[in-house]
């Protein structure tokens, strides 16, 4: 009747359909349901194009990408005639009225579907009920990284894809097309990694609640730049320990010089250490970078203790000198070891030293005359410089220690075959 026409033209609720859902025959179908529900597993086939690999996170341990997931199973619900038989492509309008695969990530921390300028979804539909359905996603996924050879290390990762809901008696998740499922961007690249490899894997997930679910992989093996590191750990730490090694050939009389050289080269290693380790993720392990700069700051923290050796030996040496030749004995004299605390130096007995006594209060004035007297002649001190003066390189080799002589050799020598060892075992 026309009461009833009216009545239906003012019922707000009721949203006549879209001509493509006449067309589809969306509104006869409950699609809740999984295609052929009640029967054997749905086959969903799924190919990916990775377009970029925006970044990997050390200390997060998780890798962002970016990629085209794309779904293909069969529906007969959406078959439709078609003169030309030609398929119907919509946007992600048509999505939430029909059945998807509900696939996720396994492991991902976050994702999200791009919308610039709209969502980035593509749905086509084929005569005969085949189904194409297109997204493009950012997703963000850990990476179970293993730094025991960082910096010289294969990080191995993987992308996961399951389904949520259906297990695999209800559906079959699988490759499209085998190997050939998984395709890359030519233009892929990374700052601190070289790709290797991309592969697509497949397995089987169980959950004790839920039973056994289809899962595949997206598997990328990742080779870390090795310059970068090179350039900012390793060359540093190199020219610090040979740096530490001139100690051996400064005359072991100049203390401040040797031991400030010593101090600064083993706060330069502590801080190129503190470096390093404060962009890697705090591992309950050792990693090769750590052997290098351990083993690097040890040989530089034994340049000073050696000094401190050749130092003592150096005292008790010229000590027992002294005694010998009885310039020590009933005289208030200053020794070598007060000597050096005055000027900072050691002074040999080969080297003429000046070793005036004290003098008596008493004798004051005559003293006073005495060095007014042979104001115009050489000091011994004097002497000593003049002799100094063209014989300095004679006299530092002839006053060397022989903890230095041998130090020399020994630290390069054994510097290099670490060297060696080290690059050997983890390139």
């Amino acid at each position: 009747s026309k009461r009833e026409i009216k009545m239906r033209k003012l019922d707000s609720t009721k949203v006549r359909p879209l001509k493509s859902e006449q067309l589809l025959h969306i509104e006869d179908h409950d699609f809740a349901l999984r295609p052929g529900f009640g029967g054997s597993p749905i086959p969903v086939g799924i190919d990916v194009q990775v377009e970029s690999i925006d970044s990997i996170s050390e200390v997060d341990m998780d890798f962002t990408m970016t990629l085209y997931l794309r779904h293909y199973w069969k529906d007969e619900r959406l078959s439709f005639r078609s003169n030309k038989n030609k398929s119907m492509t919509f946007d992600g309008r048509l999505i939430k009225k029909i059945w998807v695969p509900d696939v996720f990530f396994v492991h991902s921390k976050r994702s999200f579907i791009h919308d610039t300028t709209v969502e980035n979804i593509m749905l086509r539909v084929y005569p005969d009920g085949n189904v194409l359905f297109s997204l493009r996603i950012t997703v963000s996924a850990m990476c179970f990284m293993d730094f025991s050879r960082f910096p010289l290390d294969t990080q191995n990762c993987s992308l996961e894809l399951e389904s949520y809901a259906y297990n695999e008696d209800d559906l079959m998740l699988y490759w499209k097309h085998g190997n050939k499922s998984l395709s890359t961007d030519e233009h892929i690249s990374l700052s601190q990694f070289f790709i290797e490899e991309f592969s697509a894997s497949s397995g089987l997930a169980f959950y004790s609640s839920t039973g056994w679910y289809n899962r595949l992989f997206i598997n990328f093996a990742l080779r870390r730049h090795i310059f970068f590191f090179v350039l900012q750990s390793y060359f540093p730490a190199m020219l610090m320990v040979m740096l530490s090694w001139v100690s051996f050939w400064i005359d072991r009389r100049a203390v401040p010089a040797r031991v400030s050289l010593g101090i600064t080269t083993v706060l330069t290693m502590s801080t190129i250490m503190t470096g390093v380790s404060a962009s890697m993720p705090q591992v309950s392990y050792i990693k090769a970078v750590d052997v290098y700069l351990w083993i690097s700051f040890l040989f530089v923290f034994l340049s000073v203790i050696e000094y401190a050796a050749v130092n003592y030996l150096t005292t008790i040496e010229e000590r027992k000198q002294l005694k010998k030749r009885g310039k020590a004995s009933g005289m208030y004299s200053m020794d070598a070891a007060q000597a050096m605390a005055f000027d900072g130096c050691f002074h040999d007995t080969d080297v003429d030293m000046d070793l005036t006594p004290f003098p008596d209060p008493c004798e004051e004035n005559e003293t006073r005359t005495s060095q007014t007297n042979i104001s115009n002649a050489d000091t011994p001190r004097l002497r000593r410089k003049r002799s100094l003066k063209g014989n300095v390189g004679r006299i530092i080799l002839q006053n060397n220690h022989v903890i230095d002589t041998y130090s020399r050799i020994i630290f390069p020598s054994v510097y290099i075959v670490f060297n060696f060892f080290y690059w050997g075992l983890y390139m």
